[in-house]
């Protein structure tokens, strides 16, 4: 999953950068970590995910200082990996489906059950997740779905399922975006179709593709974040995206709206791991049950804005956002969502048909 820069952070070695409505990522660089020092924790997560409250919080319950260097993407983050990047981190947010991945290359940490505490505390849905049964491995940070936000001003009939953009293609022509991102982007085609959004059926996949190619005229591009700024200009109608991002556009623009397409999608799900070669592990762990604490996960959604999967955690949030149906939809919508799930080497249909649909 991808979420959006919020804020500058600034500690030696680190430095991030944000571009009014653009949200873009400076060059990110790192000291390399000692390894073993107790008081320093280099961590490699998503935009968004944390905010100098939370890292000053912690520093000052454990003496330990956090450096945060920031992935744009699993692929991204896999493939610093695969060359000797985990001796570097000793915590990493991968998204559901990677953990997996990671967890049959033998790059993750099973996770010592005595130290970690909380895990249950978490919602059912996520204490026995089929990325990870039991948690061995990883500990459930945030979740959210993906969906469509639309400006309510432009439509007097509004968006309920994927199949309205191309029920609106004319008239939706170059005025909508999808992510760039083939899991997601096939996934919800998939599910438009009738299928699973982790089929590995040649024949569905194709359709997928094939209906896709239809409505390849009329999508201005595949993006993950520049759809924020085309819709505050007004360029674009609707945009595929991440309910935790739509939440957080839709907070001061009350004329946008976010919907989760009736013929399902995708709910995923972002987590915490240990790497193999963790420099530091005790401060990794240090770090795993700060975060578990109900207030501390409860106090990161009402400032940052996406769903916690902790049930005390959600208690202690405001009546209004617990409210939210953007970030908590209602378990009907959830109960027609999936998880994106790895492929194994049918991955490689979706790659070979994800670049003919993307090539100019």
């Amino acid at each position: 999953m991808k979420l959006c820069l919020r804020l500058i952070y600034q500690f030696p070695g680190f430095g991030l950068a944000l571009s009014s409505c653009g949200w873009r990522l400076a060059d990110v660089q790192s000291a390399p970590p000692v390894k073993g020092a107790a008081d320093q924790l280099f961590i490699y997560t998503w935009a968004g995910y944390t905010d100098k409250a939370l890292l000053d919080r912690f520093a000052e319950k454990t003496g330990i200082r956090v450096v945060a260097d920031v992935l744009d993407s699993t692929e991204t983050m896999l493939a610093r990996l695969k060359v000797g990047v985990p001796q570097v981190y000793s915590i990493i947010y991968p998204s559901d489906y990677m953990v997996m991945q990671m967890k049959k290359l033998g790059m993750l940490t099973q996770l010592d059950r005595s130290i970690v505490g909380g895990l249950d505390r978490l919602k059912k849905r996520f204490q026995n997740p089929v990325y990870d049964p039991g948690n061995r491995y990883s500990v459930p940070f945030s979740w959210g779905t993906t969906g469509l936000i639309y400006n309510s001003e432009q439509f007097k009939e509004p968006p309920e399922d994927w199949s309205y953009l191309w029920k609106r293609k004319q008239e939706l022509a170059r005025r909508m975006t999808l992510l760039n991102d083939v899991r997601e982007v096939m996934g919800a085609t998939l599910r438009m179709l009738g299928y699973s959004l982790n089929s590995t059926s040649q024949q569905q996949v194709k359709k997928a593709y094939e209906k896709l190619e239809e409505l390849k005229s009329a999508i201005a591009s595949f993006t993950t974040d520049a759809w924020r700024s085309q819709m505050l200009t007004g360029e674009l109608k609707v945009a595929m995206c991440y309910s935790s991002d739509a939440n957080e556009v839709i907070a001061n623009n009350p004329k946008f709206r976010y919907i989760v397409p009736k013929s399902g999608s995708a709910l995923w799900t972002d987590t915490l791991v240990i790497p193999n070669g963790a420099p530091n592990p005790d401060a990794a762990y240090k770090w795993i049950n700060f975060i578990l604490q109900a207030d501390v996960a409860a106090s990161l959604v009402q400032r940052l804005g996406f769903a916690t999967p902790l049930e005390d955690a959600f208690y202690l949030l405001t009546p209004k956002v617990r409210k939210n149906k953007i970030i908590f939809p209602a378990e009907a919508t959830l109960e027609n969502c999936e998880g994106v799930a790895p492929l194994g080497k049918f991955a490689d249909v979706y790659d070979r048909y994800w670049t003919k649909l993307t090539s100019i």
